[in-house]
Order: C-alpha cells, then structure tokens, then sequence
C-alpha cells in the first residue's frame, strides 16, 4: 500500500472513531440541548465541523483548485456542494457521513487502480538498466543500455536479464521467458542462437553479440506498447468522458429545479432543499466514471502477464464483436517445419531414407531437414554433391550415383518412376540408374490449432484460412481443421484483396481478425478489423503492424484473449447498467421523498464499490 492510501486510511479510521460515538450520544442525548440556549446547536455544529474537516480538506482543496483553473463540474464540487448543504440546513451527522463513505469509496477505487499498476509494474520491471561490457582485455565494465553499440560483446549473468538482443557466441543456458511469453518452461540456448532483451538468464554465463540497440530491442517495444495501451480508448469510455462531462452540470442545475420549484410549489423550503441534496449525493457519476476504465485497465494488465499485448481497449472491445477470424497457413496454423509422412514403398524405407540422407546431408532447406531428422544411421562415404536447378540435386563418388528431386529430374536421365498421387511434397529418389522410390514431406498441423478452431466453431464464429499454397494442400489443412472456408494460391497482395472482400461482406458490425506471424503478414495485418501477431518475440514488424501480439507462438493465446475481452465487455456493460438503474430508482425516490440521504448515500458510495469490486473480475480466466 502506497504512503498516501496509507494516510487516507488513516484519517478513515480516526473520523470513524470520532464521529460513531458522537453520533450515538447525539442520538441519545441531542448535542444541541447540552447548552440552554437558542444558539444551543452551534455547539455540535463545531463537533461535526471538526471531524467533517478532518475527513474533507482535500476535497476542498481540489474543488477550489479546479474552480480556479475552470473546471467546476466535477464529483468534488458535487460532495462540497451536497455536505455544505447539509450543514446549511442542520444535518450534521448527514454531512459527515457523506464524506466518510464518499472516502471509503476513493479508498477502495485507488487501492484497486493500485493493485493493477502494481501488475503492470511487474511487467515494465523486464528492462536491465547496465549492460556488463566486454573489454579488449577481457574485463567488463557496466554501461547504460542506451548507450550500448550494435555488435558488441556483453556478457550476462546468471540471475541477470539479457539486457539487449543478440547472437550466443559463448555459453549454454537456460533462460526464463515468463515475463515475456507467459511461459513458465525455461527455454534452452546455445552458442548461434539468437536471444531477446527481457529475459532472465538462469544457469551460466552467456557471452552475447548485440544485434539491436535499446531503441530497436523487444524489451523496448514491449515497454512503449504497454505504456501506450491506454491511448487508444474503447467506444466506451469515450463515452464515459462525454458522459461525465454533461451529466454533471445537468445534475446540479436539475438539483436546483427540485429545490426552487418544490418549495415555490409546497412553501416547504427546508424539505425541498434536503431533497435536492439528497439528489446531488446520489447523482455522483463516480460508479461509471471509475469502474470503466478500471475494468479495461485490470484486464489489459492481466493479459500481458499471459504475454498477451493489447494495444489499448477499443481493441479489446473489438475483439469481443469479431465474428469472422482468418488465419495465415505456415508458421500459423500449421508447424512451419516439414516431416517425413510416408515413403513408398514402405519395405524399402531404410534404403531409401539413407540414399536420400547423403545426397541432403549439407543442406539447411527445409525439404533436407526433414530428412535428415528422419534418418537416423550414419553414412562416412564420401560424395560430391551437385544442386540441380529447379529439380534436385545428385550426389556421385566411384561407386555410386543418386538422384534426389521431383519428378522431371528422374524423367530427364531416363528413369521411369511410379507417380505417388499424395499431397504433400514427393521427393523422388533414384540410385545407379534405377528408381528406389519416393518419401512424402508435409507441414505439421499445430495441435493447438485444432483446440482454436473447435473453440471458435463453438462460438459459432467463421474461420477462413488464406495460403500460397495450392488447392490439394490448402484443402487437407481446412478439412483436418474443419475450417469453415478457406482460399489459396494467394500471393500477400492477394490476401489484403481477400480481407477487404470479407470485411465488406461482414454485416452488423462485425469485424475481421487477422492472425499472421507478424513479418510476411503484416500488410494483411494492418489491413484486417484486428491484427494478431504470434510468436512475436523479437518481431519488429509483428509489434508495429497489430493491434494484439501473442508473444509465445501458442494458438491457444487467441482462446485467453477472447474470453477476457468476452468477460471485461460483460463487466463493463452490468456496470453500467447496474449504476444507472439504482441511481435513476434513487433520484426518483429522492424526488417525491421516498429516500433518504443514507439511501443516496449508498447510491453514491456503496454502488460505486460494488462496481469496482465487479470491475476488479475482469481479466481472470479459468
């Protein structure tokens, strides 16, 4: 708790304890009657003025500095005008009860906006303010992060965050990613891998290249994202500030209606007046003014610690309306890594496998990879490799020659093959003139892929896969998915195409989300209703282009992300409604002098605490 919740809740404690038992003896006894005398009841007007100060004299500080700087109508010169009132017509015991509970009120709503900050600093804590430098000779030196330059060498700790991005040129660890990705799984490292600004290095030291400045890293971008996220306001909370802005000289000039016209009406001057104070008191907008933008704040905090960044609520609000969601195929929906699914013939595989293995074995192609995971003897022949344009490559030493690619490289050396009709990539093989067989090689379907799909089909939301992949493919991945549609053979100009046709045929107000990797997708992501960036980390493009960045590659972020949004619009929209509901019931009560002032007491403060403590759900998910 912050030293001035502290002091709030101090003078809390000490009004209360003042004010009960002079508020039980006044009842008994009647303060006024102590003295014998006409101005008897000067004598508990200075009591309740003394612990009524105690309690207000910030509020009134505030309600003079604002009238001085012209902003007048606010909640403070609501409760000054509402006690002062009461004073006025000798309601003592009311006055201060109002500004007791009105600061019970404040108390609660700061030590929730406290506790949020309080998430949201956790997050910010990611940035290393040093980095240890490595010297000429081999000694280090502790220099400002901004002040560190591309390519150099800094070494990390143990226990340390990695305080820039880089490349491992020295050492293996282990690394804790949790304030970036969500993930509590330590990620492994090692010597050529690249690492990301934020995270802590756990087992031993690493000695890393600096590949981006401070400016340029991801723990900066990171930073400015959840700094900026409260820019970018929901529809409503705009109209929550325009609200506010109207309600309340709206309130007070009608407060003075009741006043004037009921004792003009009625001669019961003191009657009316108690009444329109009582309608001031309840009128307070605090309820929605405070829980709105409290309710989008908790949920965009918590969101981030799930390593979900969202851009500012009015992209939260929009995620919640989205009804269409398409997807990018590679990388997205599916692995991005190939494997080895089938070789034909099947009593053939090992040899196939090996032939294929020497003629890959030195490639990094994503086709070779795959193989080579697959094969798991050891070939210590040697052979000079050839690439082939277009078709292949062929591997040949004194005693053999092999032929590894598609089907017009067997065709152009005269080997006939038998067609393998499956999709997927056909990796041809032949050896010494002869045809051994073919392996298939497709792109991985993502698990978590399929738990989203079956999600947003429950949800009754259309899922649409867009791919540069061609039909056959295409179709396998949406019917293994059970998409509800999907294109292919797009080019990226093709997909933005393909966005604008189904933003334009969207009804109702429903919107598109877009969920790509974030760098060959970001003209379809800036293009769609809600870009979705995952696997994000250390994306540049990935950051600048969405409006949500998932920061592990884990689909099931998406599911996380929608259901908070589904539950802070929920929160959101019954307070609203709650608020608006007791203080109209309450106003009309106060006018025909149904309600009391503790009524519009609890109209004030008690709904505004109900509120916030409603508000204080959002973001927890199961």
């Amino acid at each position: 708790m912050s030293r001035k919740l502290k002091k709030r809740l101090i003078r809390i404690i000490i009004t209360g304890t003042l004010f009960i038992p002079v508020f039980i003896v006044d009842k008994v006894i009647d303060l006024s009657s102590v003295f014998n005398s006409d101005l008897g009841w000067l004598f508990p007007l200075f009591i309740y003025l003394t612990i009524y100060l105690i309690i207000s004299y910030d509020i009134l500080i505030k309600a003079a500095k604002n009238i001085a700087h012209g902003r007048v109508f606010d909640e403070n010169f609501l409760m000054i005008v509402a006690t002062i009132g009461a004073f006025a017509i000798k309601e003592f015991p009311e006055a201060v009860a109002v500004m007791l509970f009105y600061q019970v009120g404040e108390f609660f709503q700061d030590l929730a906006v406290g506790k949020s900050r309080k998430e949201i600093s956790s997050l910010m804590d990611i940035k290393a303010e040093v980095a240890n430098v490595i010297k000429s000779d081999g000694s280090t030196e502790e220099v400002e992060v901004e002040l560190v330059e591309l390519d150099t060498l800094i070494k990390v700790l143990p226990g340390d965050k990695i305080p820039l991005d880089g490349i491992i040129v020295k050492g293996s660890s282990s690394l804790d990613t949790k304030a970036l990705t969500g993930e509590s799984i330590p990620r492994e490292i090692t010597v050529g891998e690249e690492v990301v600004s934020g995270a802590i290095n756990l087992d031993s030291p690493l000695e890393i290249k600096v590949t981006k400045t401070y400016e340029n890293s991801t723990v900066n971008k990171i930073l400015e994202l959840v700094e900026n996220s409260t820019n970018a306001k929901s529809s409503q909370e705009k109209f929550i500030t325009k609200f506010a802005k109207w309600y309340t000289p709206v309130v007070v000039i009608s407060a003075i209606l009741v006043a004037l016209i009921g004792s003009l009406v009625t001669k019961d001057y003191m009657t009316w007046i108690s009444r329109s104070l009582n309608f001031l008191v309840v009128s307070c907008p605090c309820a929605i003014v405070i829980s709105v933008p409290l309710s989008f704040f908790i949920s965009i905090g918590r969101a981030a610690k799930l390593g979900i960044l969202i851009k500012g609520s009015t992209y939260l609000e929009n995620f919640n309306k989205a009804r269409t969601f398409a997807f990018d195929k590679t990388g997205t929906l599916t692995k991005g890594n190939f494997v080895v699914t089938n070789i034909y013939p099947s009593d053939k595989k090992d040899e196939i496998l090996e032939a294929a293995y020497i003629v890959e074995r030195d490639s990094n192609h994503p086709i070779a990879l795959s193989i080579k995971n697959a094969y798991k003897g050891e070939i210590k022949e040697e052979y000079e490799i050839k690439n082939i344009p277009g078709k292949g490559m062929s591997a040949q030493n004194k005693n053999n020659r092999i032929l590894v690619g598609n089907m017009a490289l067997l065709k152009e050396n005269s080997i006939n093959l038998e067609e393998i009709d499956e999709v997927g990539t056909i990796v041809y093989v032949a050896k010494n003139g002869n045809y051994l067989g073919a392996i298939v090689i497709k792109d991985e379907v993502k698990e978590e892929s399929k738990e989203l799909i079956s999600y947003l089909s429950k949800e009754k939301i259309s899922t649409i896969m867009l791919t540069g992949d061609n039909e056959r493919v295409a179709s396998e991945v949406a019917s293994s998915l059970a998409l509800t549609s999907y294109r292919h053979s797009l080019l990226p100009q093709d997909k933005v195409g393909e966005i604008d046709k189904i933003i334009k045929s969207n009804k109702n107000g429903e919107l598109l989300v877009y969920i790509g990797d974030g760098i060959n997708d970001a003209p379809s992501l800036a293009r769609s209703d809600i870009g979705i960036a995952m696997g994000a980390l250390g994306s540049d493009a990935a950051i600048e282009a969405s409006n949500i960045v998932l920061m592990n590659d884990n689909l099931t972020s998406v599911i996380k992300a929608k259901k908070i949004a589904k539950k802070t619009m929920n929160i959101v929209t019954q307070n609203i409604v709650f608020a608006l509901a007791v203080k109209l019931t309450i106003l009309i009560l106060s006018v025909f002098g149904i309600a009391s002032i503790w009524l519009a007491v609890f109209g004030d403060v008690g709904v505004a605490l109900l509120c916030i403590l409603n508000a204080l759900r959002s973001g927890k998910i199961k």
